[in-house]
């Protein structure tokens, strides 16, 4: 064979593996793949980002629900919409337990489930939608945009009885927060990253009044200390009423590296944003966010995109459901 015959082959040979390569990498280990819906609903990943605009223009909190649905769902065993589950004569829902308090607008999720299903009825799951509504609700609020894969199933039972388990509590120690998360994959930087999302949305006073009765956190900055006592002036609040504190007040509808600048001067509402800024583990990623908004983009997307990959169902498992909030019947 003609030595220039035999580079060409060779070359043939090597772009086809880059190639083979390329096509691979767009695809992960559990099954996910960028753009799963590009031949059996292309405009599924449009007609999601339409309906989380529009929503978001009418009702801007929906933004914190959808970014607080990755978390609450994908940790929690797996990312398949387990969440969104409604409780039925056999199981409590995962919604409805006291770990959820505070979590809303899921009706608005069944508005864009409907809007695809006019589009493409049966194919796009109510975990794909939890996700990518969370990941524009993230833009909607100034984040950064981060790509995320898809392909996921929804699964078919609530996970109620295994929460505690999975998700940390706000009062826990930071290696409780750290173990979790590393379960998952996500490292300490990429911790430090997701708590970021405590810089917009709102903390009920019932999460936080410890901290103010019977007597006052002295780690608290007195001038927030004020504002806290203010908006949450009862040692026991209803649970019912609506009295929070919101998060960041310099740019509460802004997700931006202004919380740990906040938690960094004594600001933070939880134990656990102050144990952030204070623990050695965490506190020198911290600074490093405090700094860099692009220190804490880079992490904070590599983070979402780990823990939305946590142990999906996939090919054959699961099911797609007809309505996000009840499984489908099987006879």
């Amino acid at each position: 064979m003609a030595p220039k015959t035999l580079i060409f082959f060779a070359l043939f040979s090597l772009l086809a593996i880059v190639a083979l390569a390329d096509t691979e990498s767009t695809q992960s280990d559990s099954g996910l793949m960028l753009n799963f819906y590009k031949d059996t609903c292309p405009q599924a990943e449009d007609i999601i980002r339409e309906q989380v605009g529009l929503l978001y223009k009418r009702h801007k909190n929906t933004a914190f629900s959808w970014l607080r649905n990755i978390f609450h769902d994908c940790a929690v065993e797996s990312c398949d919409a387990s969440l969104l589950l409604d409780s039925t004569r056999r199981s409590l829902s995962e919604k409805e337990t006291d770990r959820s308090f505070g979590l809303r607008n899921f009706r608005y999720l069944e508005t864009i489930k409907e809007a695809l299903e006019r589009e493409c009825p049966g194919v796009v799951s109510c975990a794909d939608i939890l996700v990518l509504s969370g990941r524009d609700g993230i833009v909607a609020l100034g984040g950064p945009y981060i790509p995320l894969k898809t392909g996921r199933r929804d699964g078919r039972k609530s996970r109620a009885e295994i929460l505690e388990q999975y998700l940390p509590d706000h009062n826990e120690s930071m290696s409780v927060v750290l173990e979790r998360f590393k379960n998952m994959g996500i490292d300490t930087p990429g911790v430090v990253a997701l708590l970021g999302s405590h810089s917009v949305g709102r903390t009920h006073c019932v999460k936080l009044v410890h901290r103010l009765y019977p007597a006052v956190d002295p780690v608290l900055d007195p001038g927030h200390v004020e504002h806290m006592l203010h908006k949450c002036p009862d040692a026991i609040p209803d649970p019912k009423a609506v009295q929070y504190v919101r998060n960041d007040r310099g740019t509460p509808m802004k997700l931006d590296n202004n919380y740990y600048r906040n938690i960094l001067d004594n600001k933070g509402l939880l134990i656990v944003d102050h144990q952030l800024a204070n623990d050695k583990r965490t506190k020198p990623f911290v600074k490093k966010m405090a700094k860099s908004q692009d220190y804490f983009f880079k992490h904070f997307g590599r983070a979402v995109t780990i823990l939305t990959e946590n142990n999906p169902l996939t090919g054959t498992q699961g099911e797609i459901r007809k309505q996000c909030n009840v499984a489908n019947k099987h006879h």
